[in-house]
């Protein structure tokens, strides 16, 4: 794995821009526990000129023919399923998910790019001929104008294209402010976009902190912002972006159970709970984090799942063979660690310890170990709170009803899912559970890019799920036309004035 060294800059107007803020953050390699990059933190004065450039750049685009729009992105997409190593490298350096995991991100990503592509057909609107005598009708969608995305460390390569290739090929202009933990894939993305053709200022980076996310959620020029992270900071763009009046999509946090019935295949079972609880090191939106055995399928379920989680292939997420790399950040590992042991604290039997775990040759690196604990009550913080790291917790409960009742009190709903033979218990979960994504025999039950992704509840603030036909109407405004031609030829002849409210004859 190749590390770098430098500064990494914003990207704005077309080039890439040092930054004048005089602020910078150290960009980590997760699995040395060291830093490997510097990143520009920006002001305002960098937001302020990647807004203007966006700007000064939508009129031209929005009056591209989006068919015109299209082919550029098709030229993009061409362009990073050649570079998908180099993306899936940038994560792993930099996020610590392991090389494999980082590259089904990157494809992930590109399919949004493969559904954006269509985007004239998926702006067609309606025509309605001769809705009143003389009068036809249609409708049509509309780019909003300069629109931004703010996304998160744990996905830095595909949650952006949740976002741009959408807003883009809508005729929209963006701005991406990512992670300031993992940066360097946002430049990879400029690069490839203005190889493909894209115009100067239609996609601007800035990076930066809390400071550059809240301008941009002042900045008056900004239609809409698109953002996927924890449940208090989308509160807060949410509250304060809707206070100016954008148009906001904020994804939060998760509580995601999976359900394992006394009928499920087991092994099946296992293998799903074990890849969604560990992949990413719990470091996904969608990881699962509670298991609730029904029944009798707690003990079997424990015992297997304690065996697979004590032979977990943790390593530097460069090495092959690897099956969970570090966590993102020191802070991070130390959290996950604290709730750890408050689980023990609070009376949850730990059946597998993953604190103090390290790595030879990497042990200043941030890794923590599967951890596995049995008998967790909803009371418990571990049960309560977003751990975010490689920790799986099983609550016992008699049946089915229980189990649907535990996940709907719970404030999150953003994936669910459940294991079972029974297509009866399977149908009714589906209809009752109170959740936006939900698996049958499925851990992960991610949309595709053709769906929309969102949850419910906590999971997700504003109106639209993320990417595929939500984000078409998220990044778009629904214009009405009605025509009258004055008399001609076989034209409609005006009646005079009319003083009361029209019906259509």
């Amino acid at each position: 794995m190749t590390t770098h060294t430098g500064i990494i800059h914003h990207y704005i107007g077309g080039r890439v821009v040092e930054g004048v803020s005089g602020r910078h953050a150290d960009v980590y390699n997760p699995a040395l526990g060291e830093p490997c990059a510097r990143v520009a933190l920006a002001s305002d004065e960098e937001v302020n000129a990647a807004v203007q450039a966006a700007s000064a750049a939508f009129p031209a685009w929005s009056a591209t023919p989006p068919l015109a729009r299209a082919r550029v992105l098709f030229k993009y997409l061409e362009l990073c399923q050649q570079h998908t190593d180099d993306f899936a490298a940038m994560v792993t350096l930099e996020h610590g998910k392991t090389f494999s995991d980082a590259q089904g991100e990157v494809a992930r990503g590109i399919e949004v790019v493969e559904f954006a592509v269509g985007i004239p057909h998926m702006l067609k609107g309606e025509f309605t001929d001769q809705i009143a005598r003389g009068i036809d009708a249609w409708s049509m969608r509309q780019p909003l104008g300069v629109v931004a995305g703010i996304t998160p460390f744990n996905f830095p390569v595909m949650v952006p294209m949740w976002m741009f290739p959408v807003a883009i090929a809508c005729g929209n202009t963006f701005v991406l402010k990512p992670s300031e933990r993992d940066p360097s894939a946002s430049l990879l993305h400029a690069r490839l976009l203005e190889e493909a053709g894209l115009p100067d200022g239609v996609f601007n980076v800035v990076q930066g902190d809390k400071a550059a996310v809240d301008a941009i959620l002042d900045h008056p020029d900004i239609e809409a912002v698109s953002f996927v992270g924890s449940t208090p900071i989308a509160e807060h763009i949410y509250a304060r972006g809707s206070a100016r009046g954008k148009r906001v999509q904020a994804l939060g946090g998760a509580k995601n159970h999976m359900v394992v019935m006394p009928d499920a295949d087991m092994e099946m079972a296992v293998d799903a709970l074990v890849g969604a609880a560990y992949g990413s090191a719990g470091e996904r939106c969608m990881a699962i984090s509670v298991a609730v055995a029904v029944g009798d399928a707690g003990d079997a379920l424990v015992a297997k799942l304690a065996e697979r989680t004590r032979a977990l292939k943790i390593d530097d997420g460069a090495v092959a063979g690897a099956e969970m790399g570090p966590v993102v950040t020191l802070a991070a590992k130390q959290r996950i660690e604290r709730l750890i042991g408050e689980g023990v604290e609070q009376g949850a039997e730990l059946v597998v310890d993953g604190r103090g775990f390290k790595v030879p040759g990497r042990e200043n690196g941030f890794f923590v170990g599967g951890t596995l604990f049995d008998h967790v009550q909803p009371s418990m913080s571990i049960y309560r709170e977003e751990i975010f790291g490689p920790v799986l917790c099983v609550v016992r409960l008699p049946d089915i009803g229980s189990a649907l009742a535990l996940i709907n009190r719970n404030e999150y709903g953003n994936g669910v899912a459940v294991f079972t033979r029974d297509g009866g218990v399977a149908r009714e979960f589906v209809r009752q559970v109170q959740v936006g994504m939900v698996g049958v025999n499925v851990p992960l039950p991610v949309p595709r890019a053709f769906n929309s992704f969102g949850g419910w509840k906590k999971s997700l603030f504003g109106d639209h799920h993320a990417y595929g036909p939500e984000g078409v109407r998220f990044y778009t405004r629904h214009k009405a036309v009605m025509q009258r031609w004055p008399a001609s030829g076989t034209g409609a002849a005006s009646g005079g004035a009319e003083f009361a409210f029209p019906q259509m004859k």
